[in-house]
Formats: C-alpha cells, structure tokens, sequence
C-alpha cells in the first residue's frame, strides 16, 4: 500500500480487489467497461472519502475523465452521480465555502445536490466524532470546575496566612487601599504567571493528542491559532478574580486590634455581590467554552445546584453530630473527632462541599466515560454484521438459509422487503410542494423500503404509541420519518406498492439507530404477511472467518442476489473508534490526576488548624496513638459523606447529560453511592496521610510559639 496523488492513465483502470476476486482476474489483464478495453493497473486498498451511500458499496473502478465518453455508459436514464471535492488551507477558507454551498443547495430551483463533510458522512462517523467532542468539552468543563475549588482552597489558606503580618502592617500606617492595591497586584501577577504556564503546558500537550489521532485525517493538521491562547489566558485570569481576589482582598481589612487579640479579624465569606459577579462571570465562560448550550447548562447548573446541596448537607450532618454523640458511651477517639468537627461549623461545610465537589467531577468522568465507550463499541461490536444481501427471491430463501447455516452462520437478520411509494397523507395525496425541505421532497417522491413482521425488532424501540401484532390496520413508522414529513399517531398512510393501494393507520413510533450495521426499515406493518404484495428479501449477516470465497460462491449459488461487503467500513470505523478511545482515555486521566490534587488540597487546607488544635490536645496529656484514630475518624467521615454526597448528584447530572446532551439511553448502577462512599472515604484518608503526616511529629513546644 501507498498514498497517491495521481489518477489512471488513460487505457487504464484502477480497481477493488473484491472486483478482481469477483471475476477472477489478475492487475495486468483486460476489464471491459461498456464499449471500451481497459488493462487493470493498480488496486485500490482505500479510498478514504468514498462516503456511505448505498452505491458506494459497490466494487469500485477508477478510468480517466477523458475515457468516460467512449465507453457508452452516460445516456439517457443513466444512474450517475457527480461529486465535487473540495480542500482548503484553513478552517476560515473551509467554512467560508460550506456556507456558501449551503446557500447554493437551499435554492428552490436546485433539486439533489448535498453538501458532504467529515461530520456529515457515515451515521456511525458522525455520532462517534460528536460525542467524542463533547465529552472532551465535558472533561474541560469539569477541570476548570475543579480549578475553581482548587484556587479558592489556595487563596484562603493564603489569607489565613497573612492575617498577622497585615495586621502589623495596619499598626504601621500602611492604609487599607494601598494594602488592596499590593496584594491585588500581587495575586493578578500570579494569575498571569500561572495563566502563560498552563498554557504552554497545553500547547505541548496537544501534540500528544495529534499523534493519538493520526490517520483520523489523511492529512496535516493546521497550525494552533490564538483563539485556544486567549480561552486559556481568560479562563485563568476569570478563576483569580472570581474565585481567588475575594479573600485576600479581606487582608486590607483586618483591624489593627488584631496584633494583641488574636480571635479578632477572621477571614469572613466573600459579599454576594462580590461572589455573585464572579460566578456569573465564569458560568458565562463555561458555556461559551462548551460551544453546546445543552452541555454547558447542564453541567454549570448542576454543579451550582450541587453545591448549595452540598452546604445543606454538611450543615444538618453537624448539627445531627453535634446532638447523636453520647460523650459519656461513645469510644473517646469518635468523641474527640465529632467535638472537633462541631466546633468550627463553618469550616466543615466548606471542606464537605468542596470535597463533595471534587468527587462529584470524578465520579461524573468515570460514569459517563465507561458508558459512552461502551456505548460506542456496542454500536459496531467485533460480531456486527459485515455482508447485506438483497434481492433474495421467495422461492430461495428456504435454500439461502440453509447455505448460511452450513457456512456456519447461525445469526443473521431476515426481513421481508417491498417496495412502495407514498401517495397519501390523511386522504391527500402528496405533493412535493407540500414540504418546505428538500430531504422531505425528495422521500415522497422516492419509493420506500417497507416490510413487514410480527414481532418489532429487538434493536428497535417503541417511543410513541403501541405495537401490536397482527394489528391488520396498524403502521410502525421510524420517528425521524415521521418528524420529517409532519407525522403523528392516528394519521393514515397510502402507499402505492405494484399498483395497489395500501392504507394503513399509524400506531406507533420507533426509534431506529441508522448508524449500526442491522437492517431497519422507515415503515413496519405488524402482520405476519401481506399476500398482496410482491415481495423480496434482505439478510445481514457476518461473513464466516478465514472463509475468502465465501462471498463468490454465494453470489453464484444466487446470482440475481445483490451482495454488499461492509467489512472496509466497518474497519474504518473501528479503527476511527479506537483512536478517539484513546484520546479520551489519555484526557480522562489527566482530569483524574487534577481531581486527585485537588482533594489532596482540599484535606491540606487545614494543616494550621489541626496543629494547633493537636498540639493543645497531646500539651494536656493526649496520646499520639489517641490523636491518630481521631484524624483517622475524621478524615474517612468526611470522605464517605463527600462521596456519597457527589455520587448521588452525578448519577443525576449523568443522566441528564447522556440524554440530552450525548443522546444514549444509560442507567446509572445503583451501588454508585455506596462504591462512592467507599472511594470518598479511602481518598480521603491517604490524602490526609500524605499531607497530615507530619502535624504529630512538630514539636508541642514549636508549635504553640509558632501559634502564639
């Protein structure tokens, strides 16, 4: 195999090799098109845009434009379709021709002519490549939630900090202004810093992500342009202000009493107006990076919804601790532990809902990223079909089920199919001027495939009305037909099928997946038979392995049949499929890494407090041992009401965006909460081992100077 730029020479031909297996030929020899000779020159192994009409499926044979004419095969009546492929140097140029083609396809007097694209191909490509890019859009939604709890940890543990020194400064005459100017400068400075590193990170990273998905597209990717420079700068600057300024502005304000009365000058929750603006702000942002209005309102609004659970949550959880605890029963380390946890109220609400926070963006990543691969890989399974044949007559379908089921092909689709053209609607005929869209015109003037079987198909779904069998006046008819020409339940449908008309009532809708490799049909007729009607046969079935004549033996046991290889789709998309797997794995941990740092920050963040409160503990006789069940107790506390607290949430918010944002049906296991609970609470302890493993060791001593 080789990429080529180059077309066949004229007297030549280039060709399938199903064609050559076909007709038992060899590169070199003759192959007759119409009225001209072509010597066989090459054999194409792929054909990247050969696109996924039915036509397509065909073997393929390449000539040169100038030998066209001569081979008789364009006449009157002639089935010949005509495609114009375009390229452009950049998506501006690209898009710019879209739009104007589109403009050109929507003028009432141009009839047939579409306008294809990568997103616009195959159903299997295009549901692919659009959940793929919404669940990275999701992955990026859900890290910059992430960073927004993990800045407002750091900005508070930072004006936690410097409370003292300001307040010494206050003694000094430094004014409040000059104090908010400083450290606004000094924090904005920061957020740059960080901002251009994040960035750079990004880009280098991004490169990664191309060599992940090469071969997706045959060709060069363009340079990055500014737009993911600026996103990235403001995104980072719009977390500072919003999520960071707050606290340390509160600096400017500590009271200079503090130098000599230490209980003065705590650090107060931000204003609503201040807050509120700067949420505001970032939910905006959010959504305008999500670039689907669906996904960004779903995921901005649930986690805003989450987080006042979350603080409901926590607050009742203190007050039921602080009254369940028997002081006087209760085991001396869970006393000390829930003592310590009622005493500052406001804090553990803080650390459970920003705990429940970064839990809920983990648990959310792991749900919908386990099923929407499955998903994916359930739509073209490794035992999908890859053959469809049509065409098969009455009299050989006894005889071609029983060479299937001695080829070893014991599962396969089998439906009756006939042909017929609507001409009614309600008792109207219909008219093609009747409908406003093109796709519309052209199906009433097209005939349909119907057929017709007792049972629905199993990979069909009813999603309005009933099926009933032997319903002799009954209809099933695909819901995306039915949208499209104006359809709803109880309307009669006529359908001229050999000169007779068929009127039947619909009685049901059903949703039909166009991008697996099953057969389906637009319209059903729940009867066992329609005596009436000439009909024929389709089967789609998986060809047996290792067996490569099958297919010609097949084809001359029945000769009339019409025999499609789907096996280079199949392939293709397959392959397209693991690729994009693959970098939304590769995505996925990055975001599990980031979620993991912030937990780890979120338990970090009350090292001060608890050194202090230990070290007055083990002054009065407390026992290291005795103060490690305590952290102990409640750390894994904290942990399994976050997790259980953000699996509950994200088991909602799941739902919600893989139904209407990535549009698969999903059911959410019912032991989420409690593997979240279990998670949340292991996370929990290591991460306040990793970052608490010291307070024990500091000096009692050095720790109340230090605090004094």
């Amino acid at each position: 195999d080789a990429p080529t730029d180059a077309v066949p020479a004229p007297g030549t031909t280039w060709v399938d090799a199903a064609l050559l297996a076909a007709l038992e030929l060899r590169v070199g020899q003759d192959l007759w098109l119409g009225d001209s000779r072509f010597r066989i020159s090459q054999v194409i192994a792929l054909e990247p845009d050969r696109g996924a009409g039915f036509m397509s499926f065909a073997p393929r044979v390449m000539i040169h434009a100038d030998d066209l004419a001569a081979t008789g095969l364009v006449q009157p009546a002639s089935r010949i379709t005509w495609r114009f492929a375009v390229a452009g140097d950049d998506d501006q140029t690209v898009r710019a021709f879209a739009d104007w083609a589109d403009t050109e396809v929507a003028r009432p007097d141009v009839r047939g002519m579409r306008l294809e694209s990568l997103e616009g191909g195959s159903p299997q490509m295009q549901q692919t490549l659009t959940r793929a890019e919404k669940f990275l859009n999701l992955v990026a939604l859900l890290a910059a939630l992430l960073s927004a709890v993990a800045v407002a940890i750091a900005a508070r543990g930072f004006a936690q900090r410097h409370l003292d020194d300001c307040a010494m400064l206050r003694v000094l005459g430094v004014s409040q202004p000059v104090m908010a100017r400083a450290y606004a400068i000094e924090f904005l400075l920061v957020g740059v810093a960080a901002s251009v590193l994040g960035v750079a990170i990004g880009y280098a990273v991004h490169h990664v992500f191309v060599w992940l998905l090469a071969g997706l597209v045959e060709t060069a990717l363009p340079a990055p342009s500014v737009w993911p420079v600026l996103l990235g700068m403001g995104m980072g600057l719009t977390l500072m202000v919003a999520f960071g300024l707050p606290p340390v502005l509160q600096l400017a304000r500590v009271p200079p009493l503090r130098v000599i009365r230490r209980e003065v000058g705590q650090l107060r929750p931000a204003t609503l107006a201040v807050l509120g603006l700067g949420v505001a702000g970032f939910a905006v942002l959010l959504i305008v990076a999500s670039r689907d209005l669906v996904l960004g309102g779903i995921a901005v609004g649930g986690f805003a919804v989450a987080v006042a659970l979350f603080a409901l949550a926590g607050w009742v959880v203190v007050r039921v601790l602080r009254a369940s605890v028997n002081e006087a029963t209760a085991p001396r380390a869970l006393v000390l532990a829930t003592r310590q946890f009622s005493a500052r109220p406001v804090f553990a609400v803080v650390q459970i809902s920003a705990l429940a926070v970064g839990l809920l963006a983990l648990v959310l990543l792991v749900l919908l990223r386990t099923d929407l691969i499955a998903s994916w890989r359930s739509a073209t399974p490794p035992d999908a079909p890859d053959r469809i044949v049509i065409n098969i007559q009455p009299d050989q379908a006894a005889p071609f089920q029983q060479t299937l089921q001695d080829a070893g092909v014991t599962r396969y689709d089998w439906y009756p199919m006939i042909r017929g053209r609507l001409v009614a609607i309600n008792g109207q005929a219909t008219q093609p001027e009747r409908f406003t869209t093109d796709r519309a015109q052209r199906l009433v003037e097209r005939e349909f495939n119907l057929s017709h079987a007792v049972d629905m198909p199993s990979h069909n779904q009813i999603t309005g009305g009933q099926w009933t069998p032997q319903e002799a006046d009954g209809l099933s008819v695909e819901e995306g037909l039915a949208k499209e020409l104006g359809l709803q339940l109880g309307d009669r449908l006529g359908f001229d099928i050999s000169g007779q008309l068929f009127e039947r009532r619909i009685t049901s809708l059903r949703k039909v997946d166009w991008g697996s490799m099953r057969v389906n049909f637009f319209v059903i007729f729940p009867v066992s038979a329609l005596p009436e009607a000439p009909v024929t046969y389709i089967t789609a079935f998986r060809a047996p392995a290792g067996d490569t004549g099958f297919d010609n033996a097949l084809v001359r046991a029945f000769p009339n049949i019409t025999h499609v290889d789907l096996s280079q789709t199949i392939a293709q998309v397959q392959r397209v499929l693991g690729q994009v797997i693959r970098a939304v794995e590769f995505l996925f941990g990055f975001a599990l890494v980031a979620g993991l740092v912030v937990l780890l920050a979120t338990i970090t963040a009350t090292r001060g407090e608890r050194e202090h409160e230990f070290a007055v503990l083990r002054a009065l006789g407390a026992r290291s041992a005795l103060l490690r069940q305590v952290q102990r107790i409640e750390l894994l506390g904290v942990g399994a009401l976050a997790g259980f607290l953000a699996s509950l949430v994200a088991m909602a918010v799941g739902w919600a965006l893989a139904r209407y944002a990535f549009q698969f049906a999903w059911q959410p296991p019912l032991l989420v909460p409690v593997a979240g609970s279990l998670t949340g609470g292991v996370l929990a302890l290591v991460a306040g081992w990793w970052g608490l493993r010291g307070i024990l060791q500091t000096p009692v001593m050095q720790t109340l100077r230090e605090a004094a």
